[in-house]
């Protein structure tokens, strides 16, 4: 009756020895480690910074504990924080000879402990969050009046594209602040031009106004649309910043909205706020532009003593080799949608095959078909400084939205540079209001606390539940240690963020899992006041109290993951934890509680008594049966 078959305990023993081997990981801590970047995004570190690394620390009487090496990033981990203050400062003097022009980002990091034979089973710890790992935290304040400005830039762009294929002649298109004014000889052009204005843009407004013999059309946002676009901006703001960061190698950083126009960025185990900043500030831009040929450009791309011709700007290829480009953007970031790494069909090299919005390929299709036998630079902007990635010539038109970049790229860099233009451009600037860094000692004090309050609530439960229901009690408590494991477990394998709301969830979580037991003792108390016999009993304990349990978890559940989906911020690291502990909960508390007391009691044919503690019967004269009944 009260036996498990053997699948059963072996499901037992899996679950135990899985949660034991990635909640082992938690238990090594972290050491302070020096963390190496490449300064651009767009280029990965070479294998062979390893040993200019390791001669630097040699030189320096400093041996790392270890080392790690990613196509992004090489870390290595140090005894102390004094050792990585010295190595950081040996390392930046070393690899970074030009402050002005870093090679490298340099930046302090914690790294764990885990030993190697733990990782190879991809046993990681719980990533922590700010309040409790130590980090930055910055809030960031988006300007909208440059995303209007922006917009009204595009819509400029756009007008004079529109009006040239309609042949409306004007007098000039000028942006003035977040508007756009058109400068018109006769009125009705301007209204021809009116009509196809407010046919292409329903959002716009527009206005006619006279100035002196000519007509003007002034136009501006409708308040609805301009509240659209500043909501946008912020969307695509965080957007960019999330896939920055986490192309940077920042575990679980936090980006989410405060207010109309805020930004809060938390960056966990970062504790050098000036590169943190770096971070924030490394977003690329994608703009497209044509290439001037003529003689005086020429001169300027061979001597960086010739003036460069009006309207014109110079930038450097990754050859070093200068190219002398116009400063009319064709096009920029925002009108691509993706960008994947590839080959070229004809002469198999590498490449990056870009696909445009309709608007981008319109504008590619009129720019390659009237510039055919030149040539277009594809340019990179990152932190304000230009690179041309390729200045290929237009041999014929090219529609579709469908554009490749090749041309002296290995593979390598064509996925970089697929990469860093799939990150986007931000469609506002924005400035740091307010930024603050938590110490690694300061968190280090909240685990505590917490780990505290988790030991002491489980102390409690426990002495409780053993005192009060004696053997069955003792197993409760393992089944609810068995609890603890698994979620452990379960947060570290889903690498979810745990804070200080998701340690008083753990706390809260004990209490609600015992909750499970104390059902499934007094079911089987209850059962014993019948006169039925242990064996009986125990059996009809479990499968009754089933059912209560299962409702009661289920209804929590759905609460927890209503926080879930609604909640942000520490509602959510509450939610989480929150979500998984009802989980464990029902396995821990039902299935493995009932597995330790199958295999103490099932074994015994003739079991005379079970020790749950005093059984009382009050409908009995009012005698009570002790806990051996």
């Amino acid at each position: 009756m009260n036996r498990y078959s053997i699948w059963k305990y072996l499901t037992i023993a899996v679950a135990l020895l899985i949660g034991a081997l990635y909640t082992l990981p938690n238990f090594f801590g972290e050491s302070p480690a020096v963390q190496i970047s490449s300064a651009k995004s767009g280029q990965r570190l070479s294998p062979d910074i390893q040993t200019q690394v390791e001669t630097v620390l040699k030189g320096i009487s400093i041996s790392p504990l270890a080392s790690t090496y990613e196509p992004n990033s090489f870390k290595i981990r140090v005894n102390s924080s004094e050792e990585q203050l010295k190595a950081k400062d040996a390392l930046q003097a070393a690899l970074n000879p030009n402050l002005a022009n870093p090679s490298y980002v340099i930046a302090l990091n914690l790294v764990s402990r885990s030993p190697n034979w733990l990782t190879a089973f991809h046993a990681s710890p719980m990533y922590l969050g700010l309040d409790l790992r130590g980090g930055v935290h910055f809030m960031l304040q988006v300007d909208m009046q440059a995303a209007l400005t922006k917009k009204a830039e595009s819509i400029a762009g756009d007008l004079r594209s529109q009006l040239r294929e309609k042949n409306l002649r004007h007098a000039g298109i000028n942006r003035n602040d977040q508007g756009v004014d058109i400068l018109f000889r006769d009125m009705p052009t301007l209204l021809a031009a009116k009509s196809l204005i407010l046919d292409q843009w329903p959002d716009v407004i527009a206005v006619e106004k006279t100035l002196g013999t000519d007509s003007l059309l002034s136009l501006s946002l409708k308040p609805e649309a301009a509240r659209k676009v500043q909501q946008q901006a912020l969307k695509q703001n965080i957007t960019t910043l999330h896939n920055r960061i986490n192309e940077l190698g920042v575990a679980e950083p936090v980006i989410q909205q405060q207010g109309l126009d805020r930004i809060v960025v938390q960056l966990p185990g970062v504790q050098d706020t000036a590169k943190a900043k770096d971070i924030l500030g490394r977003t690329a831009t994608l703009e497209i532009r044509l290439v001037d040929d003529s003689s005086d450009a020429r001169a300027a791309e061979l001597s960086t003593t010739s003036i460069v011709p009006f309207g014109d700007e110079r930038f450097l290829e990754r050859t070093g080799q200068a190219v002398v480009v116009k400063k009319q953007v064709l096009l920029t970031g925002e009108n691509l949608t993706d960008a994947q790494p590839g080959f070229d069909n004809q002469t198999q090299e590498a490449a990056v095959h870009l696909t445009l919005d309709a608007k981008g390929a319109r504008i590619f299709r009129d720019v390659t078909r009237e510039n055919i036998g030149k040539r277009m630079a594809i340019l990179i902007f990152e932190k304000g400084k230009g690179e041309v990635v390729t200045a290929p010539v237009i041999r014929s038109e090219i529609g579709g939205g469908r554009v490749q970049i090749s041309g002296r790229m290995n593979t390598v860099e064509a996925n970089d540079v697929a990469l860093l233009l799939r990150a986007g451009s931000l469609a506002a600037p924005m400035e740091i209001i307010e930024e603050r860094t938590i110490g690694p000692s300061l968190g280090a004090e909240n685990i505590e606390k917490g780990f505290n309050s988790v030991t002491w609530g489980f102390v409690g439960v426990t002495a409780f539940m053993i005192l009060y229901y004696m053997l069955f009690g003792f197993f409760s408590s393992i089944a609810l240690a068995v609890n603890l494991l698994l979620l452990v477990a379960l947060l570290s394998m889903l690498q979810a963020t745990l804070t200080l709301p998701g340690m008083a969830a753990m706390a809260l979580v004990l209490g609600m899992a015992i909750d499970a037991n104390v059902l499934i003792n007094e079911r089987v108390r209850e059962e014993l006041r019948l006169g039925i016999s242990p064996q009986a009993a125990i059996h009809a304990g479990y499968d009754r109290a089933w059912a209560t349990i299962l409702d009661s978890n289920v209804t929590t559940l759905i609460a927890g993951l209503a926080l879930l989906a609604f909640g942000s911020g520490p509602v959510r690291g509450f939610a989480v934890v929150h979500c998984l502990g009802i989980l464990t909960s029902m396995f821990s508390s039902v299935f493995f509680s009932r597995g330790l007391v199958n295999f103490w009691y099932g074994r015994q044919k003739r079991l005379q008594t079970v020790s749950i503690g005093t059984v009382w019967r009050p409908e009995s004269s009012g005698q009570k049966v002790s806990s051996e009944q």
